[in-house]
């Protein structure tokens, strides 16, 4: 029988510009974030835009902007596309290194303003610095960079005949793509491996050119589950059995599509998994049937729309509620229409709280509280049942400063585990308050989890990270730290903003600001460029449009407490069920319970 899974609908939207001051990204080329809605730079029906070809612009900086997206698009066509903006005599200096199937571009982010220096008459050199953002694949995945430089050089030339504009004379021996060209020519997609004990679907990010046609898409997600998950996050999942492949292209339109497939041993379990998968890894507006062949025998139709409904990929979420620390206890705020909750702890334990980390589990609330004892040292207090929550267990020892516990969402609600930063170390914490290290590679600052459990964002050393995790009869085990390139320094705070998005917090320069990045770090937005003091404490709720409250919601601390959606500072008036005696101060570290 197979085993059900429980979903939500995740999205990154397609948003105007100029609305940074409301929590919306102040650029438009949003890229479409797993089932969400089919938003963004990209086109999920094969009519996306093309990379733009050579003009005749005599402008240095627009000529190596347009040079910087001409990779873009599909694989075969890209040193072509390239070299027409390179001198005939100069195109040997971009030598061909691999087979049209397996080139790889450098995607790079161009640091403004590009520097145009005239080195002699009608010869102009432009240098490009960058952040190196990664290695896109021909398979879609964006792995991590590999590439040092921090510059690139162009030299340009008038083109003959002179009413030709420009060509480049001078080079670097790599094809690049600006984060941008990534963005804009490129349709995101999900697909989906099951976990490690085969339980729930984890999401892996990929990039599809926006102009492949639909039976294309299908041939390309049959290949990617095929041969196996990102490189990043391999270790948290896994890969269909071994010497499943594709025997040829997938065929079908109208809403009917055949399949043909190698797969050893398939039998009817591993045929129902593979459909869950396809179901979910396949476009989500797509609702027609799907033909599973094994060596040209049809075993499985599956209907794709019937698939994802009987399967869904996360728990059903209740509408969030809005919590906050007030005089050293956890209350309720009250903001808009939005529901207002009631506290899931017993008011004997919710005392000399710092922050709280709260989750659902079925019937059961998971409670994570840092407590204050009267030496200033904090201790974990952990207690799970219905609410309100009254029986709860102390870590062993105290530790001079502990961050925000998380819950790691389970199938396994009798064994919850949670993970928390606590003096400069990550551990693992169970429904007894019993905490064992994790060793990352450096001193960590916060720790977020994503809505399907297995992966995770760390800040180490100051810089944004992403990890699978995989959890194993108890155990709780983490791959390798992946990080991510941002313009940022010195984060400091960091939640998931919805299935493949994070928010975090750090230093834009000189101020401190919030941020929007994909998973794999490759496009990110300026969220709230000034924050008046750095965050010390970020919480948001990744589940999407759930009732009232706005989708890519978070509340933050930077000294006093805010929201987003829009802007706002979170008022004492709108703390619930403060005693008439009770302290006054500012609300402190907000949260969502979901």
């Amino acid at each position: 029988m197979r085993r059900r899974l429980l979903t939500v609908l995740l999205a990154g939207m397609l948003l105007p510009a100029g609305l940074v001051g409301c929590g919306i990204p102040d650029r438009t080329e949003v890229l479409v974030d797993g089932r969400g809605p089919a938003a963004g730079a990209g086109s999920v029906n094969g009519s996306g835009s093309q990379p733009p070809a050579r003009s005749t612009t005599t402008d240095a900086r627009e000529y190596i902007n347009d040079y910087l997206a001409a990779a873009a698009g599909e694989r075969d066509g890209a040193y072509d596309r390239v070299k027409k903006f390179i001198a005939p005599e100069a195109r040997s200096q971009l030598k061909k290194k691999q087979p049209s199937g397996d080139i790889e571009l450098t995607v790079v982010r161009p640091l403004p303003p590009l520097e145009t220096t005239l080195l002699a008459e009608d010869v102009k050199q432009v240098t490009v610095r960058v952040q190196q953002v990664g290695v896109l694949r021909a398979d879609g995945t964006l792995a991590a960079p590999v590439a040092g430089e921090t510059q690139y050089v162009f030299k340009l030339g008038p083109a003959e005949p002179a009413d030709q504009g420009l060509w480049i004379t001078e080079l670097p021996d790599v094809l690049l793509l600006s984060d941008t060209a990534l963005a804009r020519y490129y349709s995101t997609h999900t697909i989906y491996f099951w976990n490690t004990d085969q339980s729930r679907l984890v999401p892996d990010w990929r990039y599809l050119p926006s102009t492949l046609p639909d039976e294309r898409r299908v041939t390309e997600v049959v290949k990617w589950l095929t041969n196996g998950p990102s490189e990043w996050l391999a270790p948290g999942v896994s890969k269909v059995p071994p010497g499943t492949a594709p025997i040829n292209n997938a065929t079908g339109s109208d809403g009917r599509w055949e399949v043909n497939l190698t797969m050893p041993a398939a039998n009817d379990d591993r045929l129902s998994r593979l459909a869950i998968q396809l179901a979910w890894s396949l476009p989500p507006n797509w609702t027609g049937q799907l033909d599973l062949k094994i060596q040209n025998q049809k075993r499985l139709t599956v209907d794709l729309k019937q698939e994802r409904a009987a399967n869904p990929v996360y728990p059903p979420l209740r509408a969030p509620e809005r919590f906050c620390v007030y005089d050293a206890a956890i209350h309720p705020l009250a903001i808009g229409n939005e529901p207002v909750g009631s506290v899931p702890v017993a008011p004997a334990a919710n005392r000399n709280v710092v922050s709280a980390g709260l989750s659902r589990a079925g019937d059961k609330v998971l409670a994570a509280l840092v407590v204050t004892r009267p030496d200033r040292k904090q201790l974990l207090m952990v207690g799970t049942g219905p609410a309100p929550v009254a029986e709860f267990h102390s870590s062993e020892k105290p530790f001079r400063s502990i961050g925000r516990p998380i819950w790691l969402r389970s199938l396994d609600a009798d064994h919850p585990f949670g993970l928390v930063v606590a003096d400069g170390k990550l551990y693992r914490f169970d429904s007894g308050a019993g905490m064992s290290e994790i060793l990352v590679p450096g001193p960590v600052t916060a720790v977020a989890a994503s809505l399907d459990g297995h992966r995770i964002a760390l800040i180490i050393n100051g810089a944004l990270y992403v990890v699978p995790v995989s959890v194993d009869g108890g155990l709780v085990s983490v791959g390798q730290p992946r990080q991510l390139v941002t313009r940022l320094t010195n984060i400091t705070a960091v939640d998931w903003y919805a299935e493949n998005q994070l928010v975090f917090a750090g230093s834009d320069g000189r101020q401190p600001a919030i941020y929007q990045t994909t998973v794999d770090g490759a496009v990110e937005y300026a969220l709230k460029r000034d924050t008046g003091a750095p965050v010390s404490h970020l919480a948001a709720f990744p589940g999407g449009a759930v009732g009232p409250l706005p989708a890519m919601s978070f509340m933050y601390q930077a000294t006093l407490a805010y929201r987003n959606n829009p802007f706002e500072k979170i008022e004492r008036e709108q703390v619930r069920d403060v005693a008439a005696n009770a302290k006054a101060s500012d609300p402190t570290a907000p949260f969502f319970l979901y």
